[in-house]
């Protein structure tokens, strides 16, 4: 009984054995090796011959490959080399996970099976945030390498090690953010990317490979879909709205993608594949209607590739990527500066500081004309391409830094985008809660962490608000710092309330310099205009057959964001209408003006050199403050500068009168100091025309 029951272990043991064996064993493709089974070898002999044709090629087809080799495995799921190539198959297709199974089972039937075996599971590793394994694998392959192969991979290997050890770093302090998926309303199963936002984040753009392209066409080397231009905005409530294609002449047959937009979004900069290699042409928006897409011109556009743009609020400088060969490797970026007539000047690097030997991308400026994100797979990246911030103060560049992670990931984080207030970014990834491809996500910037100290009731105990218990980020990255206002509302008729198409004019006051003009939408009469801090600017906006309209904005001295919305009402050029001048600048209790005063001077000389037969007086105001008489006094004194600098200019003094009217015609109350500073000031009306 004994002997029978130890021979019916040895029986299992040896089966056990055997079958383990066999299961870790390397089945070649060979007839010898599947009897009876003639008919299926030779279907998967042709798979496996049809995926080598598609593998083997100067730039390898790896995801048809995939379907052939996947219908050869099925047959013979042991084989090493078949499960080396699905491996490198899934690895170039994005799918790390069933890259790192077929590799890993390539390694157990054969550890030598092809050379490159440890390189690219440990890049898999390395996708998978496993960073030691990574490492110790990529040591162990670049001891296996001969001397000549050595030269090919160590600067590689060293690369990815250092890439691993970032990983790490960034993983271990992460910053403080929410990353939100946009959603169904704008993700799609398709690739969706390259997102730009407008200053006050109310609409964005995209690039998206869906099939409601425009004219319906595939990229047949992709195997997708012609890029093609989306955009969503907030809704009432805040949501973003489902993604409208805009179609012709934003899109057209071929590849469309946006690189940049202007932040009032009325201007929109775009990527067409179609011409040298991929150039950038601009847009304008019409009222409610784009106009056809021009080149940005030879200076920008050249035989090579040309891809992302962005551009200073002012609009007089352009940022840019491109792979012209006198860079520093691969992609590089650019900056070119707009002349007197409106022409892009010779495009100069940025230097040796920002670019890399390896690739930069998707180029992105706030417009507080300091503060840059661009992408890179150089510098300190933990895999792939990450996301950078500089700033540019006085003539240099900063040192790039690394947004951390989890805005940064192992793999490509690209076409980052981010609103005014430096507070909320956009950029494209593959998440786990991607809808099949890359999607668009909202990144909301949270700050350092607050300590928080609370008492209960009994007020016997306070305690901290942890969070998390890692280390937290407090790194500069975490918030930008953006010394900005945005100003936008709407410009109509004051009588009509219809919407009035008008130029707006900023002026330095400082030096009297124009440094930038915008139009409003003629459609919506909408504007938005961007102002950095460090200046006091005049604001003159101007209409046909309407007075000028002027503002002052003092922002020498503000720090931080703002956004302001300031409706604006022109008044018709007739009888009776009033303008009052916000930048014309007296000293306290003096009647002489201040060279701050030039530009609205200017304004006024123009009108009335425009209108000849215009007649005008102008009226000096104060507040409460001082005696009624010397305040009558100074007010007409400092109507008279005024009349006396027209007349000093040409304009007859028939045509100009001048008042005083000291305190008696208050426009606001004289009790605050806001209310008195409403009250002093320099006003115009017609008097006939």
């Amino acid at each position: 009984m004994r002997n029978i029951l130890y021979k019916n272990l040895f029986l299992i043991l040896g089966f056990l054995l055997i079958t383990t064996w066999a299961l870790g064993q390397n089945i070649n493709f060979e007839k010898a090796n599947f009897p009876g089974k003639e008919d299926q070898f030779k279907e998967a002999q042709k798979n496996l011959k049809s995926g080598n044709k598609l593998y083997q090629i100067a730039t390898p087809n790896y995801r048809q490959a995939l379907n052939f080799y996947r219908a050869a495995n099925r047959f013979n799921p042991n084989n090493a080399m078949l499960n080396f190539k699905l491996g490198d198959c899934y690895f170039h297709t994005k799918d790390y996970t069933k890259a790192t199974q077929h590799l890993e089972k390539a390694k157990t039937l054969d550890p030598k099976v092809d050379f490159r075996l440890n390189y690219i599971l440990a890049k898999c590793y390395h996708m998978d945030y496993k960073f030691d394994e990574a490492i110790d694998l990529l040591i162990k392959f670049r001891q296996t390498l001969d001397p000549k192969t050595i030269l090919e991979y160590e600067k590689r290997i060293d690369k990815e090690i250092n890439e691993c050890k970032t990983g790490k770093s960034l993983v271990a302090n992460p910053v403080r953010v929410n990353i939100t998926n946009l959603g169904s309303k704008v993700n799609s199963k398709f690739p969706d990317y390259s997102a730009v936002i407008n200053a006050d984040r109310s609409v964005l753009y995209f690039t998206s490979m869906r099939p409601s392209t425009t004219g319906g066409g595939k990229d047949e080397n992709r195997g997708q879909f012609f890029e093609d231009i989306y955009y969503t905005q907030k809704d009432s409530l805040g949501a973003w709205t489902s993604a409208v294609n805009p179609g012709k002449p934003l899109n057209s047959n071929n590849h469309d993608a946006i690189v940049g937009l202007s932040p009032d979004a009325q201007q929109i900069y775009i990527y067409k594949g179609e011409t040298n290699g991929g150039d950038i042409f601009t847009s304008k928006l019409d009222g409610a209607l784009w106009q056809k897409p021009v080149s940005l011109g030879k200076n920008i556009n050249t035989s090579f590739h040309e891809s992302s743009a962005s551009f200073s609020y002012d609009f007089l400088t352009i940022y840019f990527v491109s792979n012209r060969p006198d860079g520093y490797g691969g992609h590089d970026i650019y900056r070119s500066k707009k002349d007197k007539k409106g022409r892009w000047g010779f495009a100069e690097n940025l230097g040796g500081d920002i670019n890399t030997p390896y690739e930069e991308a998707s180029i992105f400026a706030l417009p507080d004309g300091k503060t840059f994100y661009f992408s890179s797979k150089g510098h300190n990246t933990m895999g792939g391409y990450d996301i950078f911030k500089i700033t540019y103060n006085n003539g240099k560049w900063t040192e790039p830094v690394n947004l951390g992670y989890p805005v940064n990931t192992t793999g490509d984080d690209v076409f980052f985008s981010i609103a005014a207030n430096g507070k909320y970014g956009y950029y494209s990834s593959r998440g786990k809660d991607s809808y099949g491809s890359f999607d668009i996500y909202e990144i909301a910037f949270l700050g350092k962490e607050k300590e928080v100290v609370t008492n209960n009731e009994d007020n016997l105990l306070a305690y901290r608000i942890e969070g998390v218990k890692e280390k937290v980020m407090e790194a500069k990255v975490a918030i930008a710092e953006v010394n900005l206002l945005i100003l936008k509302g709407t410009i109509t008729d004051e009588y009509s309330k219809k919407p009035l198409f008008a130029t707006l004019e900023l002026t330095d006051l400082s030096s009297n310099k124009v440094v930038a003009t915008f139009e409003n939408n003629k459609t919506t009469g909408k504007y938005l205009v961007s102002l950095p801090s460090g200046k006091n600017y005049g604001i003159t906006v101007n209409s046909e057959n309407c007075l000028f309209y002027s503002d002052n904005v003092d922002l020498l001295n503000k720090q931080g964001f703002k956004e302001m919305v300031k409706d604006i009402q022109l008044k018709k050029i007739a009888v009776g209408s009033k303008v009052v001048l916000k930048n014309i600048f007296f000293d306290s209790g003096k009647s002489t003006l201040k060279d701050e005063s030039q530009k609205e001077l200017e304004n006024l000389l123009a009108i009335l050199n425009e209108v000849s037969t215009l007649k005008i007086e102008i009226s000096g105001h104060t507040d409460n403050v001082g005696s009624s008489k010397f305040n009558k006094s100074l007010s007409e004194k400092r109507a008279k500068a005024v009349v006396d600098y027209l007349i000093s200019k040409g304009i007859n003094a028939d045509r100009l009168t001048f008042v005083g009217y000291g305190l008696d015609q208050p426009i606001a109350t004289n009790d605050t100091p806001e209310g008195r500073q409403q009250n002093r000031r320099t006003e115009f009306k017609v008097i006939s025309r």
